[in-house]
């Protein structure tokens, strides 16, 4: 999708005051401007705005090619937002967020658990100045519990919510995910919250505070694995790119490359053999079922992989899919968008800024498609402070 759009979203009329910075609450307040929502994006003027502007290189240049604020990594989640250059640590900064709360529907930080109270500007405060606001607190380790004064990053997030202790080779070391994925999920439940709590209000006229915390929607999200220890207690194991449940469901080296084979059932299996040249797996009675395959994992993976590795991947592809096994190639990231699937999705979004030297920025798009309100990407990620004057004198002063 190339462009700003005017089209109306779902969430037009909706204005959220944004004191996030750095990815979890930022990918909340992306999301609600993708949707149509105004989101005013507070920055402090003392260190220049949201840390991510300075997590680079790469920085987009300037029409005389010299470096600007806008990493790549702020603008992964910074589009559609004016931001606005507020110092809360003085009282005429304190008082310019609360007039701008005021004419906001919904208000959202995650400095740590009590660090706007001395502001005058936390939940409890905002809430009793204007009970139908929604009030959204982003932390590590949430408003309550022993932990709570702790600061949270996402690695952190991903170490102590356990979702390192699965990932990685079975030998090798506790591994990360290769992007902030505790911080996006984080951002995600927010936005789920969000929006329950706006329809609350607009049923009952009652605001509410939502307290969010990094590591427990990093648990949340342990989904299969963290139920199958509640009920077995046992430790799972890291197995790399093999599925705890599931067997062959993994990446497979080829004759060129890398392949995923995702067999779900025992038909797709005898299939897989059949392709393979291999029946006699499929008929062996310590593969022929998913549970003897789990039983007996290696010695079937020991099996398949010099298989596997004598062909291409595209041969693999094409014969899997055509015995209907399901597939698919391990792509790069030039891969993935220069993709003719990307390009029918509208995954790129290319929005104009004609301060920067190719007169736009791309970014990823988003994947909601709505029928009727579709996503809109009306302003490229803002530089620091472009919009205070504007916002400012159209906001501050309303009664």
């Amino acid at each position: 999708m190339t462009g700003v759009s005017d089209m109306a979203g779902a969430l037009d009329g909706l204005r959220v005051l944004d004191l996030s910075r750095i990815l979890a609450g930022p990918t909340c307040t992306q999301l609600l401007g993708d949707l149509g929502a105004e989101v005013i994006k507070i920055e402090n003027p003392g260190t220049g705005g949201d840390d991510t502007r300075t997590w680079g290189p790469p920085f987009i240049a300037d029409t005389d090619g010299i470096q600007t604020d806008l990493s790549a990594y702020f603008m992964c989640a910074n589009r559609n937002k004016l931001s606005v250059a507020v110092d809360i640590t003085t009282a005429e900064g304190q008082d310019t967020i609360r007039a701008l709360a005021a004419q906001c529907d919904v208000m959202i930080e995650n400095f740590k658990p009590g660090g706007l109270a001395k502001y005058g500007l936390d939940a409890d405060t905002m809430l009793a100045a204007d009970p139908s606001l929604v009030y959204a607190s982003i932390s590590g380790y949430g408003q309550t519990g022993p932990n709570s004064a702790k600061p949270g990053y996402d690695l952190m997030a991903q170490g102590y919510g356990g979702i390192m202790s699965l990932t990685g080779e079975p030998d090798g070391e506790p591994m990360k995910t290769g992007v902030g994925i505790a911080d996006v999920m984080c951002g995600m439940y927010a936005t789920v919250g969000i929006l329950a709590a706006l329809r609350h209000r607009d049923k009952t006229g009652e605001g509410q505070h939502i307290d969010i915390a990094l590591v427990d929607s990093q648990i949340a999200w342990l989904i299969n694995e963290g139920v199958s220890h509640l009920t077995t207690g046992a430790k799972p194991k890291r197995r790399g790119n093999g599925h705890p449940n599931i067997v062959p469901y993994q990446v497979f080296a080829c004759a060129d490359g890398h392949v995923i084979v995702a067999v779900g059932n025992d038909s797709q299996f005898a299939r897989f053999c059949g392709f393979l040249g291999a029946d006699e797996l499929a008929t062996d009675p310590r593969f022929a079922t998913n549970p003897a395959r789990l039983e007996n994992r290696d010695a079937l993976i020991a099996q398949l992989v010099p298989l596997l590795a004598a062909h291409p991947m595209d041969s693999i592809i094409a014969g899997l899919e055509a015995v209907k096994v399901p597939v698919g190639p391990v792509q790069t990231l030039d891969q993935v968008f220069g993709s003719d699937q990307v390009a029918a999705r509208d995954m790129i979004a290319t929005i104009p800024r004609d301060d920067v030297a190719d007169g736009h920025v791309r970014v990823i798009g988003n994947p909601l498609k709505l029928s009727k309100t579709p996503v809109t990407y009306r302003h490229a990620p803002p530089r620091f402070g472009q919009d205070t004057a504007d916002v400012l004198a159209r906001l501050r002063s309303k009664p």
